[in-house]
Order: structure tokens, then C-alpha cells, then sequence
């Protein structure tokens, strides 16, 4: 008779989920919005952690209100990552949260790099290299640009574990969204003491110990449970990164299932059960929040390019949908980069969005919503391709977010990634894990052998009517149209530098 809350917390909004156990599905819902903070100067991008808690309580308090309080026995929150929140002695917030999509830290990974001995020995040290929207260069961003914050310093903790905190008081840090500070050596699962060193010494002190993903946080504090109207016994579980709570409420937690999600980012993951490790440093080498590992790709530009894209010709989901269906496939030669925040994979952190190819044939709404569709899956597609090299190779794709509620993307999709591509019946997947972690991390506790499908099996399933199939000519096309996609973006990674000095 247990109910178990499973968090969200995005960059653009928070969403609650309560899941009934016994009857394996989600019986409540709710979301609540929040935004960047505006006006700061090109690739900053912060968000005061005080807006994630007041969603919190919003979400929370509506999802309680829809069902029986005196049955829910935990919750399990899914973060962005990467995103630094940085604390003082009493716990209060010393500045606003830098995100993953901040590109700010160029010069410090860069700096980090060169000290560790380049990226080579960078990978062998943490097992992924330092990149812009990592944890670590910000830490050694606000050492170098806010001194007197700095010195305020006494705890990071990533946007989940801020949440985690808010709930219980307690300061925490699991492997898996720890993983994509670049802080944590992770083959090995601990602290890396020469990244630690390189930035501070002291800042081993201002680290949370890391803790097993199937831990519990803590119990409610007693005024956030009155605030709820919930019992001081309800449990937090570790929680985790976004993509990893995604994993879990995609199924994504035995090898051969690969997961795609299409929101503000996109990323593309599998389970691996040994690290796996890029010497290339474009797939992250994270843990995941079971146990196992989470090879990874993301790119920083997908549904912030479609919408911004339907938004320029005042079109509603549904017109946007049926333009895009009425162009050819391809565009008709179209070629979009879709660099509008930078790049992550591949690391193009001064990248900005081209069109490549326009004519008086295709300069025209239809074809320009075709062109950012297409180009932000073939975007993706660069990363699934470089999996694939790794040996993590997909027969389906589990897609999820924004992008997967829509028929003619999902066809893009399989035709581009050249497999099927199937969505979910929970699509709020990264909530969904949230619960679903809960639920395991409470049952651990009388029984450390229970594993994380006991809980996926039953809960977490696709949705046949949204499955599609790759059509062989347009997935020939689309391979043509990588080509092109990828050689542009080697090609102008100099003339992205210079157009930068003429960005405000």
C-alpha cells in the first residue's frame, strides 16, 4: 500500500509524480515553472536554486493533495546536472547556480587541462575530460572571478543534491550525478585528488563523501513535513542526475537498451556494466545511479532550436508539426547547425547556428522548420555514431521529452539514427526514476540483494502505437546530409572564435 513522489527539476520547470506500487503506474501529476535568469552577458547561464525549491513545494504540495498523504514512504529526486550551487558555513546559497549549458568556463578548462598534463591525461585521471558545462570549471571559475564569494565557500552540492538538502539537512553526493561534476575519478568511484588539487586542496573539505546511489539521503525535515502535510518518516532517496533518473524510468538499467531524450538538451545513453571510457573525451564516461555505468552523449541545442524556430513564424505545436511534414525530406539541401548555446558533442563552446544551403527554393517557413528539426536529430546522431564506435550499438531507441510527443519527429528520428525508435507510456521518465529509486532504495533496507528491475519490470513501459520504423531512402539521405552536417562544423570551429568577438 506504498506511494513513492518522483522529482524532475529542469532547467525550464519542476514535475512531481506520485507512482502507486501495487497498481505500477503514476496516479498523480503536477508542474511548476521556472526560469533563467535574464540580461547576463553571452554563454553565462544561471539560475537562483531559491526558484527550484519554491517549484518543489508547488509540485509537491499539488500531488499530495490528489491522494492518500498517510501512504507515501518516499521520494527520489532527478537534477539537472552539472550545475554548481555553491553554499557557505550555514548552508544559505553564496551566489546564483551556474547550469550545464553555461559556456562561460572556456579559459578554465583550458587552464585545467594544461595543469593536469592535456586532455590525454586528463581522461586517464578522471575518465572524461573538462568541458565548459562540467562542475569543475565553475568551481575554479568563481575562484578566479568572484574571489570573495570564493572565500565563502564551504559546500558544492549539484542542483539535486540542493534539493536534497532543502528536504532533509542533510549534504550528499551519489556516484552517478557526481560523475559529471569531473571532480570524481570514475573507474574507481572516488574523488579525484589531482583535479581537487589543481583547482584547491581545500575544496576536498568543501565535497560531500560520496555514497552508494542505492542510499538514503534522509527523512524529512520536520517543518518541511508539516509543510506537506506528510509524515517526518518519509525517506529521500539519493536521487541523481536527470539523465540517470531517466535511465531508470526508461528501463534503461541492463545492457541493450539505449535511451534518447529530446528536451532543452539532448542526450543518448546506454547501461554498461565496466566503465566506458572515451579517449576521445566526446562520450561521457558517467556512473549511473544503480550501480552500473551510463556511456553518454549530449548536445546543448534541441527543443530551445524548434521552438525558437516555431515561435519566428508564430505557429502553434500543431502547425509547426504539419510545415515540417510538408517539406521534403532533406530539406531540399538545407543544412542546419544548430550551435545556438555552443556545443557539447563535439565541444564547439563557441559555436553559433548556421544555415547552409538556402535558395530561392527553399528559403521559405516549411523548409526553415524542416532544416531545425532535422538538424538538431542529426546533431544527436554525431554522438549515437561515436557510441557506436565505442561498441555501444543500438536496435531501438527509447525516446523521451518534448521531442518524442511528436509523430513526424519520431519518424525523423528513426530515419536518422537508422533504427526504430519507440516512445513511452510515462514519458516523464526522469520523474518516473525518481519514484521508481525510492521505492528500491527503501526495500534495500531489509533486503541489500533486491535489485532495480524488480521495480522497472511492470512500471516502466513502451508505447507500440508511437513506435516508427526507418524508411531506407531517407535514411540514406540523412547519412549524406551527416556528411555534410559534420564536415561544416570541423570547418568553421576558427571562424566560430572569430564571429564570437562580434557577439554582445
Amino acid at each position: 500500500m506504498s506511494l513513492y513522489i518522483g522529482i524532475d527539476s529542469g532547467t525550464q520547470s519542476t514535475k512531481a509524480v506520485v507512482l502507486d506500487l501495487d497498481q505500477r503506474q503514476v496516479i498523480a501529476e503536477a508542474r511548476a515553472p521556472h526560469r533563467l535568469i535574464e540580461g547576463l552577458p553571452a554563454g553565462h547561464m544561471e539560475q537562483h536554486p531559491q526558484d527550484w525549491t519554491a517549484a518543489l513545494d508547488s509540485v509537491i504540495t499539488a500531488v499530495v493533495a490528489k491522494v492518500d498523504a498517510k501512504r507515501i514512504r518516499g521520494i527520489g529526486i532527478s537534477g539537472q546536472q552539472h550545475g554548481f550551487v555553491p553554499l557557505d558555513k550555514n548552508g544559505d546559497v553564496i551566489r546564483p547556480a551556474k547550469l550545464w549549458c553555461d559556456t562561460s568556463t572556456t579559459a578554465e578548462c583550458e587552464w585545467l587541462t594544461k595543469k593536469l598534463g592535456g586532455t590525454k591525461a586528463v581522461i586517464r585521471k578522471a575518465g572524461l575530460p573538462f568541458l565548459p558545462g562540467y562542475t569543475a570549471p565553475k568551481i575554479l571559475w568563481l575562484k578566479r572571478h568572484e574571489p570573495a564569494n570564493y572565500k565563502k565557500l564551504r559546500h558544492v552540492l549539484l542542483p539535486h543534491d540542493y534539493l536534497n538538502f532543502y528536504l532533509t539537512g542533510n549534504y550528499f553526493m551519489e556516484y552517478g550525478d557526481a560523475s559529471g561534476t569531473a571532480l570524481m575519478d570514475v573507474r574507481k568511484r572516488r574523488w579525484s585528488k589531482p583535479v581537487i588539487d589543481a583547482i584547491d586542496p581545500q575544496l576536498a573539505d568543501r565535497l560531500p563523501p560520496l555514497s552508494a546511489s542505492d542510499a538514503i539521503v534522509g527523512t524529512l525535515r520536520s517543518e518541511i513535513a508539516a509543510k506537506y502535510g506528510l509524515s517526518s518518516d518519509v525517506i529521500v532517496s539519493a536521487g541523481g542526475g536527470d539523465n540517470m533518473m531517466g535511465a531508470i524510468g526508461t528501463g534503461n538499467v541492463k545492457p541493450g537498451v539505449v535511451t534518447a531524450s529530446f528536451g532543452t538538451s539532448g542526450t543518448i545513453y546506454a547501461h554498461a556494466e565496466q566503465p566506458v571510457v572515451d579517449g576521445q573525451g566526446e562520450i561521457a564516461a558517467f556512473c549511473d545511479s544503480t550501480g552500473g555505468w551510463l556511456p553518454l552523449l549530449c548536445t546543448m541545442n534541441v527543443t530551445t532550436v524548434t521552438e525558437q524556430m516555431r515561435a519566428l513564424f508564430g505557429q502553434e505545436h500543431d502547425d509547426f508539426a504539419a510545415a515540417v511534414e510538408s517539406a521534403p525530406a532533406g530539406a531540399s539541401g538545407l543544412v542546419l547547425l544548430p550551435y545556438l548555446a555552443g556545443e557539447r558533442t563535439p565541444n564547439v563552446p563557441d559555436g553559433t547556428g548556421v544555415l547552409l544551403g538556402l535558395t530561392a527554393k527553399n528559403f521559405n517557413a516549411a523548409h526553415l522548420a524542416r532544416a531545425a528539426m532535422e538538424g538538431v536529430t542529426l546533431g544527436m546522431n554525431y554522438g549515437l555514431n561515436r557510441l557506436a564506435a565505442l561498441g555501444v550499438k543500438a536496435k531501438e531507441i527509447r525516446v523521451t521529452g518534448g521531442g518524442a510527443k511528436s509523430a513526424v519527429w519520431r519518424q525523423i528520428m528513426a530515419d536518422v539514427f537508422g533504427v526504430p525508435v519507440v516512445g513511452m507510456v510515462e514519458d516523464e521518465g526522469a520523474a518516473l526514476g525518481g519514484a521508481i529509486q525510492a521505492a528500491w532504495a527503501l526495500a534495500r533496507q531489509s533486503n541489500a540483494k533486491v535489485k532495480i528491475t524488480k521495480f522497472t519490470e511492470g512500471v516502466v513501459a513502451v508505447k507500440e502505437s508511437t513506435r516508427c520504423r526507418p524508411d531506407k531512402k531517407r535514411a540514406a539521405l540523412y547519412r549524406e546530409m551527416q556528411t555534410v552536417q559534420d564536415k561544416l562544423s570541423t570547418s568553421l570551429r576558427d571562424v566560430f572564435v572569430l564571429q564570437r568577438k562580434l557577439a554582445p
